[in-house]
């Protein structure tokens, strides 16, 4: 395992490559007078790819890099912020390095982002049966209530309009969440 210093080189070197590749892509294409789908239909792929390199949620593979750099006619040490007197074979080893290193922050992002989204919905679920449950055991209370002091009127006629709703969507709110908690599972 990494130090707490190499860790925090690394994260820096991560977050500096890709936005200066992202950067990078986005002013060379516009300095060449390429839209986002002109660059697509080049690089056979859809606009929302570009805008993802661009905006620096995700990142080319090493192929797609060099077809990037020949259809912007331009070198890929450029691209990636370097200088151009490197020769090819380090190069290619410095591009696949650092691709590495940003295909893996992002694939971690991506975890990051699953595991939330699969707790939350396992979370919905529970808040869901249990509010459920409180309901079933408290037995509408409010129907034995003396509806004559305004107050009691209010709170039961809240009461009364939370349990109706909220019995008639437990049932989708739970099985959104059981259909969340599943598309959202770790894939083995």
């Amino acid at each position: 395992m990494l130090e707490a210093t190499e860790q925090n080189e690394v994260r820096y070197l991560r977050k500096g490559v890709l936005i200066m590749l992202s950067e990078n892509i986005k002013t060379i294409r516009k300095s060449k007078g390429l839209s986002q789908d002109e660059l697509a239909v080049k690089l056979n792929v859809v606009r929302q790819t570009v805008s993802k390199w661009e905006r620096g949620l995700s990142v080319p593979d090493s192929e797609m890099l060099i077809s990037i750099s020949e259809v912007l006619e331009t070198p890929v040490s450029t691209l990636l912020g370097e200088s151009i007197n490197e020769s090819e074979a380090s190069e290619l080893k410095a591009i696949s390095e650092k691709l590495e290193v940003i295909n893996l922050q992002l694939a971690q992002r991506k975890e990051r982002s699953r595991r939330l989204l699969h707790g939350l919905f396992i979370i919905l679920c529970a808040i869901t049966v249990l509010i459920f449950a409180v309901i079933g055991i408290a037995g509408s209370p409010y129907l034995g209530w003396d509806y004559s002091d305004p107050e009691i009127a209010v709170a039961g006629t809240l009461f009364h309009a939370f349990e109706f709703v909220f019995v008639r969507m437990a049932p989708i709110i739970f099985i959104a969440g059981i259909i969340g908690s599943v598309l959202t599972r770790r894939k083995v």
